[in-house]
This record gives C-alpha cells, structure tokens and sequence, in this order.
C-alpha cells in the first residue's frame, strides 16, 4: 500500500517554504498537471501517481495535501494501491493551493537561484549521492 510521509520532505516542489529555483524547469512542469477538475488532469494525462523526490515508494507529501487525493485522476485510478490515511491527510506545514501557484513560485529565481536554493541543492546532492539514489 503506498502511503506518504508525515510532512512533506524539506526540498519538496509543494512546500510554501522551499527556495525558489531549486528543481528543474521539468520538475515544476508536471507540478500543473494535477490541478483542475478531472477532466482537465485527463486531458494533461495525468494519470499517474507523483511520487516523492526523496523517498522510494512513497507519494509524495505536498502533492497529496496540494490537491487532496478525491480530487486527484491519478488517486482515483490507482485507489487500490493508497493507503486509507491517505485520504484524510494534512500537511504540518504549508504548502501552495495549487501545482500551479507552486510552479511559478520555483520557476521565479531558476535562472538565477539564490543562496538558499543553492544550499538545499547542495545538501539534496550529497543525500542522494550518500543514499545512492
């Protein structure tokens, strides 16, 4: 059963709190795909489940408290595979109202990232090359 994290990772796309300019262009793109009702995720064909940057096997955090796994195309075709507390979830930290507001806010300083960003990406690369992933 996949379930997600008690709060969304520290470096999480979805985090109010997150520097800008941290993630890929990519990584923000798929971030809008999830918003709208289900008919406009089908037609973004997202069908698929966001999982965590950090964690194998886990949703991810901010995506489930974003969006709220009703609402979620993804969630309802894979329902099988979620964990009921996922359902009543809520995230401990803020987190954007939409992939959209959360997309604009990464993209702002991707060109330039500022000393913040620059510090999680340092720290996110040393995880992953510590945890080989």
């Amino acid at each position: 059963m996949r379930t997600c994290a008690k709060a969304p990772c520290k470096s999480c796309p979805y985090r109010c709190d997150v520097p800008s300019g941290m993630w890929a262009k990519e990584e923000y793109d798929k971030l809008k795909a999830y918003d709208g009702d289900i008919g406009e995720q089908l037609t973004k064909n997202a069908v698929a489940l966001f999982d965590c940057h950090q964690r194998d096997g886990q949703l991810c955090a901010g995506w489930v408290a974003t969006h709220k796994p009703q609402t979620l195309l993804a969630v309802r075709l894979h329902s099988r595979d979620i964990a009921p507390e996922v359902f009543d979830y809520s995230s401990p930290v803020p987190v954007f109202s939409s992939g959209e507001e959360a997309a604009k806010h990464g993209m702002r300083d991707i060109r330039r990232p500022r000393a913040a960003a620059i510090s999680a990406i340092k720290r996110l690369s040393r995880k992953k090359a510590r945890d080989g992933w």
